[in-house]
């Protein structure tokens, strides 16, 4: 009977761990999306979670410093300054007017402080206007050869 209680005791302490550290992973995991305009309106505990935030990077606006890269986010006449903090590189589609989403913790000071930085792909993979993608010049259609004049497959064989 002793060893059962063991092992009860044991189970009960191993599952208590296991749902400690469950909990403590999704309460930190978890992100808000703000945008720049909603970042003055938050008080208390709401403005020192993480949280995400997308706008489009001030022209000139990007400085390289020692261990960081500074730049300042706009959206609708607002302006967030960022720092970037993270390990991993920036994107390549990160440059002036890009418009890029930024995961991280606003500071008291009203700084942004990023783990994370995406940049929006460039227009050019964006749909043309109407709706459709347009094709590339002298691309060929589906079933069509590259070459007008260059003969179908098997032609002129017999």
């Amino acid at each position: 009977m002793k060893a059962q209680r063991k092992f009860v005791i044991g189970s009960a302490i191993i599952l208590a761990t296991l749902v400690s550290l469950a909990y403590v992973g999704y309460t930190e995991s978890k992100t808000y999306y703000h945008t720049i305009s909603e970042l003055v309106t938050l008080q208390g505990s709401a403005s020192h979670q993480r949280m995400r935030v997308s706008g489009n990077v001030r022209a000139g606006s990007i400085a390289h410093r020692v261990g960081r890269v500074d730049f300042v986010l706009e959206e609708q006449g607002k302006a967030l300054p960022v720092s970037y903090t993270g390990t991993d590189p920036l994107p390549d589609t990160f440059k002036d007017g890009a418009q890029a989403l930024v995961e991280g913790r606003l500071m008291p000071d009203g700084q942004f402080t990023a783990e994370q930085v995406q940049a929006k792909c460039a227009s050019k993979y964006e749909a043309a206007p109407g709706g459709t993608a347009a094709p590339a010049p002298n691309s060929a259609q589906p079933g069509q050869t590259m070459n007008p004049s260059a003969a179908p497959l098997g032609a002129g064989k017999s």
